[in-house]
């Protein structure tokens, strides 16, 4: 079985972000992670490699230093590491960047693609879902539990009170909860072993049917309007009353937004 599992950096938000004067992310300026859903998409997918047999193949786009979170994928027990990287694939939104990864992902056999549910600096949810229509397969989100059985995958699907169990045939598109698993650690061997493997770098040229209209910024619809690295909050509003008045009060703001 040939699993993808794309997989994105993103910013440690623990240590604040970084804006370019046309409200990008500067990226090249943060310290990046493995974005965390998309690391549970690729313990997933090792765990179906031990299972059942098979390879794992890790791509990303971004940034050369990208390179870092498919070294991680490797020393985790990933197969192979393939970065997209380019200067016209700049500033893509979630359409520009689904567009290139499935431009790549044409160029690989593969069964199954697992993605996270959604990345932590953008927090929309919609590049999985975009790459499974782009190629023309199904899509199931939110695993929270996967299990392979002959051609097709049996994915429970997580929501708010329950769970929905679907069967999709492969290949299919899974999009991973943070909650998916417990991702393993790197080990030194592997740590070691890939800081020595080579990985494949593809830029503009080696994308399959994707048109210049749709990558990068000017094939980006989103348009920024504003951004800003903190939400500027109010001084709010400080009252002094006796228990009685105080709960009074309290009650009719409630009341006032609709809370109660």
């Amino acid at each position: 079985m040939k699993i993808v599992v794309c997989v994105k950096q993103v910013p440690d938000t623990k240590g604040g972000v970084q804006f370019n004067p046309d409200g990008t992310l500067n990226r090249a300026a943060m310290l990046a992670i493995m974005n965390p859903d998309d690391k549970a998409g690729l313990e997933a997918a090792l765990r179906l490699k031990d299972q059942y047999g098979g390879e794992v193949t890790v791509i990303t786009m971004g940034l050369p230093k990208a390179a870092d979170v498919l070294r991680e994928a490797l020393a985790m027990g990933a197969d192979r590491g393939i970065l997209v990287t380019d200067r016209v694939l700049g500033g893509a939104d979630t359409w520009a960047t689904s567009q290139t990864l499935a431009g790549a992902i044409r160029n690989l056999e593969y069964d199954l693609i697992i993605t996270g549910r959604q990345a932590i600096d953008g927090d929309t949810a919609q590049v999985g879902p975009q790459i499974s229509e782009h190629l023309g397969i199904p899509v199931i989100s939110y695993a929270q539990d996967i299990k392979i059985e002959g051609n097709s995958v049996i994915v429970e699907r997580q929501y708010e009170d329950r769970y929905h169990v679907v069967k999709a045939q492969m290949p299919c598109l899974i999009t991973a909860l943070a909650e998916l698993n417990e991702p393993r650690y790197m080990t030194p061997g592997g740590i070691f072993d890939a800081y020595e493997a080579e990985l494949t770098t593809w830029g503009r040229a080696d994308l399959k049917d994707v048109d210049d209209s749709n990558i990068g910024m000017k094939g980006s619809p989103t348009k920024i309007a504003k951004a800003s690295d903190k939400v500027r909050k109010g001084a709010g509003e400080q009252v002094t009353l006796d228990p009685e008045a105080g709960a009074a009060y309290l009650l009719e703001k409630l009341q006032e937004k609709h809370i109660i």
